[in-house]
């Protein structure tokens, strides 16, 4: 019999149907999670599981895009994974660059806005100028926004919105929910209506804290490279009959 803290799915989750002209989620974040499992389950290095990982970026872009959501927001690697083995965090860094040389051109030609959410401390000056140019070159196209959050914390882009409003010498009165959100990475876009979660692991990870108070949290144990086009339909009929209601009641509980 399951315990109080079974992860047992959620009736509302279980047998849920996509419906292409149900509400869509505007933005949705994904914690790419589940490479190196994938890859020592097929007997292969962690790295491998990196590659695969990053190649399917494409993919579930392709299909957000095509489902309706405005905004993809990824986590490609995040502030405390400069902890992991050097070698590992080294190949990382050039998976990345050369998922920029490989895909811009494709992004740009399809649409696709890229944004970065992080800092670029740390961060070979090489991949950071790769980063800048892709931002630039890109920053018209309004198919899709994808939002790469590399070198991201969540705490981190806390801090960093303090510090700046710090600086600007704003009293301690005048600081609102409104002012910490106008000096976040990017104020610009909506917050988060659904985060996803590959490996079967139920946590934020210091994921997009402060956006992700009201968001639907989506947990598969489907690694990343695995999850395709039909595992993200499946999570946004899962975000479809969720009853969001943001703190308030419905009226039948009045």
């Amino acid at each position: 019999m399951p315990g109080i803290f079974s992860r047992t799915p959620k009736p509302e989750d279980v047998g849920v149907t996509f419906d292409p002209q149900g509400v869509i989620p505007v933005h949705v974040g994904i914690i790419m999670d589940g490479n190196g499992r994938w890859a020592r389950a097929r007997g292969m290095p962690r790295v491998a599981g990196h590659r695969a990982g990053t190649k399917n970026i494409r993919r579930v872009l392709r299909e957000a895009a095509e489902i309706g959501i405005q905004v993809l927001t990824v986590y490609a690697f995040s502030t405390e994974n400069w902890a992991r083995p050097k070698e590992e965090v080294e190949h990382l860094m050039r998976l990345i660059s050369q998922s920029i040389q490989e895909e811009l051109d494709d992004l740009d030609a399809n649409r696709v806005r890229i944004l970065h959410s992080g800092r670029f401390e740390g961060v070979n000056p090489s991949l950071q100028r790769e980063i800048r140019e892709a931002i630039e070159r890109t920053q018209h196209n309004d198919k899709i926004t994808l939002n790469v959050a590399f070198n991201y914390g969540g705490r981190a882009e806390i801090v960093d919105a303090i510090r700046a409003i710090i600086r600007e010498g704003l009293p301690p009165e005048a600081v609102t929910e409104e002012t910490v959100q106008q000096h976040l990475y990017h104020p610009e876009l909506p917050d988060p209506d659904l985060i996803i979660r590959t490996g079967g692991e139920f946590r934020l990870s210091n994921f997009l804290l402060w956006q992700a108070a009201y968001a639907e949290f989506y947990s598969t144990p489907v690694y990343w490279p695995d999850f395709d086009e039909a595992e993200l339909r499946k999570a946004i009929a899962v975000f479809q009959h969720r009853d969001r209601r943001f703190g308030k009641i419905k009226d039948t509980e009045r």
